[in-house]
C-alpha cells in the first residue's frame, strides 16, 4: 500500500476542514437560534426529566454535546442547577449528540452533498452581507454546513480503500480475533481519538468513514463508538477543574453515566449488535453484519452505526435516569470538599471559551448576576442577625462572613466586567449591545451595594466593640429599614432572573419610596433623641451612619432595576 507522509497530512487536513466546518455551522446556528436557546435553557431548572429534554434539544440544535456539558458544569458551579438536574441535562446531551451521526450518514454517504457544497456557499455568501443579523447568521450556518461536508468528502477520498489494499486488511484482522480483548482495545482507541480531537462528533465521523471504507468491521466500529462516549467526558472534567466542588461532582456524574453505560453494554454487546442488525434491516438500510448472505454495503454499516449510537444512548438514559439520585450520592462521596473555600462560588469557568456566541455568553452573565444579587441578599440576612446578637464573638463571626462575601463580590465585578468586554469583541446586534451596557451598569451597582452592606456590618461591629446602645425604638426602626432593603434586593433578584424586557419595576419603585420614607422617619427620631440626650454622641453617630448607609443601599437596588429595563 502506498500511503506516505503527504497522504497522512492530507487526511489530517481533511479532518481539520471537517471540524472547522462544524464549528462555523454550530456557532452560526447558536446565533440564529438565540431566542430558542434562551427558552430551552429556561426549562433547565425544573426537574431531571425536563433536563433530559433540554439537554437533547440544545445539543441537537447547536450540534455540540461539549458546549452543553460545559455549560451545565458552569451552571452547577454557579449554584443555578442542582446535581440531580445536571445529571438529566447531561443524559439528554448524550442522546442529542447522536443526531450528528444521522446527518453524516444521510448527507455524507447517501447523498453526495459534497457536490452541492459550492452551490450552497453561492446561496449563503450574499446572506453574509445582509443588514439583518439573523440573515447573516443563517448564512454562516449554511457556509459551515457546506464546509463540513466538503471536509467529509475530502476525508472519504483521502482514506485509502481497503479493498485495493488487502495487506492492510490482514494487518487489522490480527487485532480482530481477540474476542472481548478486541472490543476493549478499540474502546480505548475511540476514547483516545475523542480526547485528541476534543469532539465526539468528529471522532464519530472518522469511525463512520473507517467502517464505510472497510478498514474496520461493524462490531469494531461500534466498540469505537463506546470509547468515544467515554472520551467526551474529558471535556466536562476539564471544565470542572477550575470550578468548585459541585462542578467537579457534576462532571463526575457525567463520567460515571457514560462509563457505567459502556460497562453494561459490554455484557450484552453481541446480543445488542444482533438487535441493531435486525433494526437496520427492518428500517430498510440493509444488514451491517451481512445476515443471511445479505451484502454489507456502505449504507448498511453507516446507518447501522447511527442506529447503534442512538439505541445505546437512549437505552442508557432509560436505565440510569431512575438512578440519578444514587449517582449524585456516589459523586458526593468520591469528590470530597476541601472545605468552605472549595464550596464557595467561583466564576473562573466563564473564561473557558467553550461558549463564544453572544446569546449564550449573555445568558451565562445573566445567571451570574442573579448569583451576585443573591450574595447581597445573604449579607442582609447576616446584618439582621447582628442587630439582636449580644455575644461579641458571634458578632465578629457574622462580620467575618460578610467581609468574605464582599471580597467575593469585588472579584465577581472584575471578572464579569472583563468577560463582558470580551463579548463586545464579537459582532453584536443592537439589542445585545444594550444588554451588555445594562449588565456592566448592574455589575457596578451590585458591587457598590455589597460595599455599603459591608460598611453597615462594620458600623454594627463598632457599636458592639465600643459597648454603645440604641433605644428599643431605634433598634426596631433599623431592623424595619433593613427588612425593606432586603425585600427590595429579593425583588431585584427576581427581576434579574426574569425576562428583562417584560419586567415591571413599579413594585421596586414603591419599595424605594418606602425606604426613603423610613430613612426620613429615623432621621427625625434621631434628631429628637439628640435633643433629649437619650444616648451619647458616639452612639448617635453610628445610628445616623446606619440609616444613611441603608438608604444608599436602596438607591443602588433601584439603579439595578432601572438598568434591567435599559434605563441607563
Amino acid at each position: 500500500m502506498k500511503f506516505n507522509f503527504l497522504d497522512l497530512l492530507t487526511v489530517i487536513g481533511a479532518l481539520g476542514f471537517f471540524i472547522y466546518g462544524m464549528k462555523i455551522m454550530s456557532e452560526g446556528l447558536q446565533k440564529a437560534a438565540g431566542d430558542k436557546l434562551r427558552f430551552i435553557l429556561g426549562s433547565m431548572t425544573k426537574n431531571r426529566y425536563l433536563g433530559v429534554l433540554s439537554g437533547f434539544l440544545i445539543t441537537a440544535l447547536v450540534q455540540s454535546s461539549s458546549a452543553t456539558t460545559v455549560m451545565t458544569v458552569s451552571f452547577v458551579n454557579a449554584g443555578l442547577l442542582s446535581l440531580i438536574q445536571s445529571a438529566g441535562i447531561m443524559m439528554g446531551a448524550n442522546i442529542g449528540t447522536t443526531i450528528t451521526a444521522w446527518l453524516v450518514s444521510t448527507f455524507g454517504f447517501k447523498v453526495s452533498i459534497g457536490k452541492m457544497a459550492l452551490p450552497i456557499i453561492a446561496i449563503a455568501f450574499p446572506l453574509m452581507f445582509s443588514k439583518y443579523k439573523k440573515t447573516k447568521y443563517w448564512g454562516e450556518f449554511l457556509i459551515g454546513f457546506a464546509l463540513l461536508f466538503m471536509g467529509l468528502s475530502f476525508l472519504k477520498d483521502s482514506v485509502p480503500d481497503i479493498k485495493s489494499n488487502p495487506e492492510l486488511l490482514e494487518f487489522l484482522q490480527g487485532f480482530a480475533h481477540w474476542g472481548y480483548g478486541s472490543y476493549l482495545l478499540f474502546i480505548a482507541i475511540g476514547t483516545l481519538l475523542t480526547i485528541i480531537v476534543q469532539s465526539s462528533s468528529a471522532s464519530m465521523t472518522i469511525t463512520l468513514v473507517l467502517v464505510a471504507k472497510g478498514w474496520i468491521s461493524f462490531d469494531i466500529g461500534a466498540a469505537m463508538v463506546l470509547g468515544e462516549n467515554i472520551g467526551t467526558t474529558i471535556t466536562a472534567e476539564l471544565a470542572s477543574v477550575i470550578g468548585n466542588v459541585y462542578a467537579k461532582r457534576s462532571a463526575r456524574i457525567h463520567s460515571m453515566f457514560n462509563i457505567i453505560g459502556v460497562s453494561w453494554m459490554l455484557l450484552v454487546f453481541p446480543l445488542f449488535i444482533q438487535m441493531v442488525d435486525w433494526v437496520s434491516i427492518e428500517m430498510g438500510f440493509g444488514s451491517p453484519l451481512g445476515t443471511n448472505g445479505m451484502e454489507i454495503t456502505e449504507e448498511s454499516v453507516t446507518y447501522g452505526l447511527s442506529i447503534f449510537h442512538t439505541l445505546f444512548n437512549l437505552t442508557n438514559v432509560i436505565i440510569l435516569i431512575g438512578f440519578a439520585g444514587i449517582l449524585v450520592k456516589i459523586a458526593t462521596r468520591t469528590v470530597k470538599s476541601k472545605g468552605e473555600e472549595d464550596e464557595e462560588f467561583h466564576l473562573e469557568y466563564i473564561n473557558s471559551g467553550a461558549i463564544k456566541t453572544p446569546e449564550l455568553s449573555l445568558m451565562e452573565v445573566k445567571k451570574e448576576l442573579v448569583v451576585f444579587s443573591n450574595i447581597t441578599k445573604k449579607m442582609v440576612g447576616s446584618i439582621t442577625l447582628m442587630y439582636t446578637e449580644t455575644k461579641k464573638g458571634k458578632i465578629e463571626k457574622l462580620l467575618k462572613k460578610i467581609k468574605k462575601q464582599e471580597e467575593n463580590t469585588d472579584r465577581l465585578e472584575i471578572e464579569i466586567a472583563d468577560f463582558l468586554s470580551k463579548v463586545t469583541e464579537i459582532e453584536l446586534s443592537a439589542s445585545e449591545s444594550l444588554r451588555v451596557r445594562s449588565m456592566l451598569s448592574i455589575v457596578h451597582e451590585l458591587e457598590r451595594l455589597a460595599d455599603i452592606l459591608y460598611q453597615v456590618g462594620i458600623e454594627l461591629d463598632k457599636k458592639a466593640e465600643q459597648a454603645q446602645w440604641f433605644t428599643p425604638e431605634q433598634r426596631e426602626g433599623l431592623i424595619e429599614l433593613t427588612g425593606k432593603v432586603g425585600a427590595a434586593i429579593s425583588l431585584m433578584s427576581i427581576n434579574l432572573d426574569g425576562q428583562w424586557d417584560k419586567v415591571d419595576i413599579q413594585s421596586a419603585q414603591e419599595l424605594e419610596l418606602e425606604i426613603n420614607a423610613n430613612k426620613k422617619k429615623l432621621r427625625k427620631l434621631h434628631l429628637t433623641s439628640i435633643e433629649n440626650r437619650d444616648y451619647n454622641v458616639k452612639s448617635g453617630l453610628i445610628y445616623s451612619n446606619l440609616y444613611t448607609l441603608l438608604e444608599r443601599a436602596g438607591d443602588h437596588v433601584i439603579n439595578v432595576n432601572e438598568a434591567i429595563k435599559g434605563m441607563i
